[in-house]
């Protein structure tokens, strides 16, 4: 028997976030998609036994699950050093992030091989976004990742060509992206969700926090320039960012009390029906590695705005109108213009959902699965 070993730490943690997403939808389907003769096992920090039985049920067919002697952030530090931890961590090793045991090997001889995935490089071009101490943390994992990784898994070619100008990887790097989650479906109860969320019948949706990475500012200033005075923009996602909040954004700009409105994190039932139901969908990020929002709205064929970061239009594949975020000053008009051309323009809008849906098709978990696996066997 083959077996392929996925660190699936992330969904333990108190905060799982987009990459514990990444990783629970990833090894659901390394499960479903396993060649003949090949088994899928998974590797996480020490945690209560309750932890891990409730981590058996979300992966069903697990064939086992090696609990590491180190907690989290024990585990962390001892492969950010090298230190080899026994957790029967040999043969295949598959990392959704940089957690992972990087070490020399011979992948010839004994056939053990490692891939892991490096998702964005906020740490390197964003710094001021993320905690010092994580910063220095993927830095040091990626200089390990550049030196022991047998593969180094990004989610576009655009941050595959931004790491190659930070680190020499050579032909190492793979593309596998991501898709929506598998729970993300309209609900049966679609219409008693939007009352009891007060969804208005038209709205600009965008997803994302306050942090100036993601654009928000600019968008909640464009509201101040649309001819449509009444158009709200709903914002799903945690309210604040260190100092700055979403309401402190708005207030800034001049908006009166209720243009803006949050709803902070929602369940994907909720989040479905919001999708769903927007006017338009705006993602307005400076910066992203994949930028899964945009194909969880091109997922309800709802029409997308998104910026010119360079994974969002890889991601977008033209199926939405893009904006160019370079020049600060200038980008709430730009947003601005290009919402009030989907808002007024019913063949555009139309057009562009037709697009969505379509391009929707390219995301899947299955398709990305396979890709892993037959990454493994490349090896």
């Amino acid at each position: 028997m083959t077996t392929l070993r996925v660190i699936v730490d992330q969904l333990v943690d108190d905060v799982p976030g987009g990459i514990g997403r990444y990783t629970e939808e990833l090894t659901r389907q390394l499960i479903a998609t396993a060649p003949a003769g090949c088994d899928v096992e998974g590797i996480v920090s020490s945690v209560p036994q309750q932890a891990l039985d409730a981590l058996n049920r979300r992966l069903p067919g697990l064939a086992h699950l090696h609990k590491a002697p180190l907690a989290r952030r024990e585990l962390a530090l001892a492969w950010q050093y090298g230190v080899r931890v026994p957790l029967g961590d040999g043969g295949m090793i598959h990392a959704p992030s940089l957690l992972a045991p990087m070490r020399s090997h011979d992948r010839l001889d004994t056939g053990d091989q490692l891939a892991v995935t490096i998702h964005d490089v906020v740490p390197w071009t964003h710094p001021e976004t993320l905690k010092p101490h994580g910063v220095a943390w993927h830095k040091s994992m990626a200089k390990r990742a550049q030196r022991h990784a047998d593969a180094i898994v990004v989610p576009t070619h655009a941050v595959g060509a931004q790491l190659e100008e930070i680190f020499k990887l050579g032909d190492r790097v793979r593309v596998i992206g991501g898709a929506p989650s598998s729970a993300l479906r309209l609900p049966a109860d679609e219409d008693g969700r939007a009352a009891r969320l007060e969804l208005p019948p038209r709205y600009v949706l965008s997803i994302g926090t306050a942090e100036p990475r993601k654009g928000l500012a600019p968008l909640i200033q464009s509201l101040g320039l649309l001819e449509d005075r009444e158009l709200p923009l709903l914002v799903v996602g945690p309210q604040g960012w260190g100092d700055i909040s979403i309401q402190g954004l708005a207030a800034a700009a001049g908006l009166p009390e209720g243009r803006v409105q949050t709803f902070g994190v929602l369940s994907d039932e909720d989040l479905a029906v919001v999708l769903r139901r927007a006017t338009v969908f705006v993602y307005p990020s400076l910066a992203e590695g994949f930028g899964l929002p945009l194909v969880e709205a091109f997922q309800f064929g709802t029409p997308v705005i998104h910026s010119d970061d360079p994974a969002l239009v890889e991601v977008g594949g033209g199926a939405g109108l893009v904006v160019e975020r370079n020049d600060a000053v200038g980008y709430p008009e730009r947003l601005a213009a290009a919402i009030s051309r989907v808002i007024t323009d019913r063949t555009l809008s139309d057009r562009l959902r037709v697009q969505a849906a379509d391009r929707a098709r390219a995301f899947s978990w299955r398709d990305s699965a396979e890709r892993v696996w037959q990454l493994h066997a490349d090896l």
